[in-house]
């Protein structure tokens, strides 16, 4: 099919395309399609396509999917995606990723979300962050995780933190701590020197 014909169909007859039809496209004409048209697509489709038709999709195609798209991605697709798509996520976006679509990402994706995207997070989401991934967070990110995720984190996540991200913690995270149990802030000897300092105030 070409390109042309391809935009011709608009965003209804992308939208009617069978999820097989739609497997059938190459990777440059998935790229092809307008935003409009990715927009369009069923949620169905988009979990039909492969990981590297996936991948075709420009960064502004990414940023057009509709959260009950982004839901629809399987951890599959989620664990392929390029790092420069999942930046381009918007707040909304990465909660429809859910909590096994943040377990699914890599250390290379993960340092790619933005502090914003951080910040976005549900709690249920920072729980769900692997240990691998949360020795790689920035100070910056686990300063966005606010009072709320500081507080989702389980020992063995705040336990892979390494010095200087505990440092980075917020007087308030830092207090969020201080609420959890005492085997908790014994997890990690920087943790009980920076409630032990909060106390000493």
């Amino acid at each position: 099919m070409l390109f042309r014909s391809l935009r011709a169909l608009g965003t209804a007859g992308v939208r009617a395309l069978s999820s097989d039809q739609l497997g059938a496209l190459g990777s440059d004409q998935i790229a092809a399609l307008s935003t409009a048209q990715v927009a369009a697509l069923k949620t169905d489709q988009i979990a039909s396509l492969g990981s590297d038709d996936l991948n075709a999709l420009t960064t502004a195609q990414v940023a057009a999917l509709t959260t009950a798209q982004v839901d629809s991605l399987t951890t599959t697709q989620i664990s392929t995606m390029e790092t420069a798509d999942l930046a381009a996520l918007n707040s909304a976006q990465v909660r429809a990723l859910g909590s096994d679509g943040i377990a699914a990402l890599g250390s290379d994706q993960f340092k790619a979300l933005t502090t914003s995207e951080f910040a976005a997070m549900t709690t249920a989401q920072v729980a769900a962050i692997t240990t691998d991934d949360m020795a790689v967070i920035e100070t910056a990110d686990l300063r966005a995780l606010g009072t709320a995720g500081v507080r989702a984190l389980s020992s063995d996540q705040l336990g892979a933190l390494g010095s200087d991200q505990i440092a980075a913690l917020s007087t308030a995270q830092v207090a969020a701590l201080d609420r959890k149990s005492t085997r908790l802030n014994s997890s990690h000897r920087c943790i009980s020197y920076a409630v032990f300092c909060l106390k000493k105030k």
